[in-house]
C-alpha cells in the first residue's frame, strides 16, 4: 500500500465523521473531519510528512502557519526533512501578537527571505492560509506555496489565486466521499 494508500485510508477510519455540526464558520454540515487525528498518528505521520515534502519546491526552506492548525504538519515535515537531509525550518504563525518575550506573530524558526510553503491541516475557505501567508510576508519572506492535507471547501485554490498565491491539498472532499462546502 502506498503513502497516499495509507493516509487516505486512516482519514477516512480516524478522522471523518459523519452526522450534524456546526463548522468554525457558523454553517452547518453532515460531515466533519478532525485531521490531526491522523496527522498526529504514528502509524501514518511519516507518510502525511512525505506526501508533502513529494510537493515542495526544492526551493522551500520553510514549513509552517497559522497555529493549530498548521503545527502538526508542519513540524512532522521539518522533521522528516530533516532525516532525508533536508534542511526545512519550522514556524508558527499566532493568532495574535505575543506582548512579552520576543514579541511578534512568528514562533519558531523563520528568517527574512526564506521561501516558504504556508501548511494547515483542513481548509474550508482557506481565510487562515491566507492570514498567516500575509504575515509571513509582512515578515519579509516569499511564500511559494498553500498547502492543505484536506480542503473540504474547494474554494481556496481560487482565493489563493486571487492574491497571486499557488493552493494545493493533498486530499480534497471528493476524495473523501463528499462533496465541496465552499465559502
Amino acid at each position: 500500500m502506498s503513502s497516499r494508500e495509507r493516509v487516505l485510508e486512516h482519514l477516512l477510519t480516524h478522522s471523518v465523521r459523519t452526522g450534524d455540526f456546526t463548522l468554525k464558520s457558523g454553517r452547518k454540515s453532515n460531515w466533519f473531519i478532525d485531521s490531526k487525528q491522523t496527522i498526529c498518528a504514528p502509524e501514518v505521520m511519516a507518510d502525511v510528512a512525505q506526501l508533502v515534502i513529494e510537493r515542495l519546491d526544492p526551493s522551500i526552506n520553510a514549513i509552517g502557519g497559522l497555529t493549530m492548525g498548521a503545527d502538526g504538519v508542519s513540524f512532522i515535515t521539518a522533521g522528516v526533512a530533516a532525516t532525508q537531509g533536508r534542511a526545512l525550518s519550522a514556524f508558527s504563525v499566532r493568532k495574535e501578537v505575543k506582548d512579552h518575550g520576543a514579541g511578534g506573530r512568528i514562533a519558531g524558526r523563520l528568517t527574512p527571505g526564506d521561501r516558504v510553503v504556508i501548511t494547515e491541516d483542513t481548509v474550508t475557505r482557506g481565510t487562515s492560509l491566507l492570514e498567516a501567508a500575509k504575515v509571513v510576508q509582512e515578515f519579509g519572506c516569499e511564500v511559494v506555496l498553500l498547502l492543505a492535507v484536506v480542503d473540504r471547501g474547494g474554494t481556496a485554490t481560487a482565493m489563493a489565486a486571487d492574491v497571486g498565491l499557488k493552493f494545493e491539498a493533498l486530499f480534497s472532499a471528493p476524495d473523501l466521499g463528499f462533496t465541496y462546502e465552499g465559502a
